[in-house]
């Protein structure tokens, strides 16, 4: 199974926020606005998202703890959009574009957080546009790992949500879950696993349709 070192992870965190500070920059303003892959956030929102754990201060991140009672999904959901709104345009790319080097971590969280940040919330704004960016299979792979791994599941839960299929990678080394085969790209399992909703038309195998139905949920 394919993975990827601390340092490699960090390289292409740096070229995925490259890249979407690139692909935003060329975004009209009706394009900004669209709906993301995230439910409560549009896709100039998921590009803002994407600086606040680097960037936002300790200050800021306190206040939207208190404020939401400590409740994760809230913090990350409404600090979000207070974030969002506190940034220009050229600033929510800008700040990507500052991070590129830089290796700061949220608190509780490492290396592989933002890999799966990055990953994702890229795929996250260009889905929706149908816009490409650039398949990194390999680091897809170790964020995958990681949407299995992580303590508890949280807060993906991906073995409980997907309990009964297993996902077989068909552009890298990666499977994991036991039951009916999903086979599709390992990106498209990624986002599966962190519980994207969307059309998922790349997956195939016996349990693809079941796949479908839980990411609709």
């Amino acid at each position: 199974m394919a993975t990827i070192s601390k340092d490699e992870s960090w390289q292409v965190i740096d070229a995925v926020r490259a890249e979407i500070a690139d692909l935003l920059d060329d975004l009209t303003a009706d394009q900004r606005r669209q709906q993301s892959l995230c439910d409560a956030w549009t896709v100039r929102d998921v590009g803002a998202h994407l600086s606040m754990a680097a960037l936002a201060s300790p200050a800021f991140v306190v206040k939207s703890a208190v404020r939401h009672g400590f409740r994760f999904d809230p913090i990350i959901r409404e600090g979000t959009l207070a974030w969002s709104r506190g940034l220009s345009d050229a600033q929510v790319s800008g700040n990507l574009r500052t991070l590129v080097g830089n290796r700061r971590l949220a608190p509780t969280t490492m290396w592989r957080d933002p890999l799966i940040d990055a990953l994702v919330h890229a795929q996250d704004i260009a889905r929706p546009l149908g816009a490409t960016v650039t398949a990194h299979p390999e680091a897809a792979t170790t964020a995958a790992d990681w949407a299995w791994d992580r303590t508890l599941g949280f807060p993906f839960f991906a073995a409980r949500r997907l309990r009964g299929l297993r996902l077989v990678a068909t552009d890298a080394d990666w499977a994991r879950g036991a039951g009916d085969e999903v086979h599709g790209p390992v990106t498209s399992l990624l986002l599966l696993s962190t519980g994207r909703r969307t059309a998922y038309a790349e997956l195939t195998g016996p349990g693809a349709d079941r796949a479908r139905a839980v990411a609709a949920r």
